[in-house]
């Protein structure tokens, strides 16, 4: 008899996504332990603190900007036109899961309705071959989505090296500035004026550049 599972294995990837590649960081944290038997000679913090110079950034003199990653990547029109070629692509492959889906649910009625009329040994076979095209199935769609990302972030890196970095680089150049820092990771007060310069890379972007093609991903 066909198992249920096989059924639910084609669906359990449609409900884990399209996309392939999900990246997870993991942060190691050191632990320092002290054993009380120890009996090693360590510095005091004031016999540390002598290798540490009294220079420091004078505040007069540093001037910093904040820009928001991922404000840009959601308004800048190459990034926004780059995410609908992604998602065209994920769409198609979505469909076609459907439909080969329901081509393999009809199958598997089919090989359900013929037990009592196929020999043992057929019906093993028709089973086999059944799961084996589930599996093919399952891995053919892993390998597109996985391209899908792929080219996906290519062209993502591509508008990052070519074109945003350089007018990064420019507008600390023309501005001046000390430090630029990731706006998502900083806290700023409403009395700083000009601090935020993400609408101006925004626009400079835009202004550069407004398409990148993704390359066709394989299997498409």
């Amino acid at each position: 008899m066909v198992k249920s599972s096989d059924k639910s294995a084609v669906k359990n990837y449609k409900k884990t996504g399209i996309i392939a590649a999900i990246v997870i960081i993991v942060a190691a944290l050191g632990i320092w332990v002290i054993s009380a038997s120890r009996t090693e000679k360590t510095a005091s913090v004031e016999e540390a603190m002598e290798v540490i110079t009294t220079d420091a950034v004078n505040g007069a003199d540093l001037r910093i900007a904040v820009i928001r990653m991922d404000e840009i990547q959601n308004e800048a029109s190459a990034l926004q036109d780059l995410k609908k070629q992604k998602e065209s692509y994920e769409n198609k492959l979505r469909d076609e899961l459907e439909k080969k889906q329901k081509d393999l649910e009809k199958e598997k009625a089919e090989i359900e309705k013929s037990q009592d009329v196929l020999s043992r040994d057929a019906l093993q076979r028709r089973v086999v071959d059944y799961q084996n095209r589930v599996t093919e199935l399952q891995r053919d769609l892993a390998e597109r989505a996985q391209s899908i990302e792929i080219s996906y972030q290519k062209a993502l890196n591509e508008i990052q090296s070519k074109h945003l970095d350089p007018i990064i680089e420019g507008v600390i150049e023309k501005k001046n500035l000390s430090l630029v820092i990731d706006g998502r990771f900083a806290r700023t007060g409403k009395t700083a004026e000009n601090l935020d310069i993400t609408k101006e890379i925004v626009s400079a972007l835009d202004k550069k550049i407004s398409k990148v093609k993704m390359d066709t991903p394989k299997g498409f």
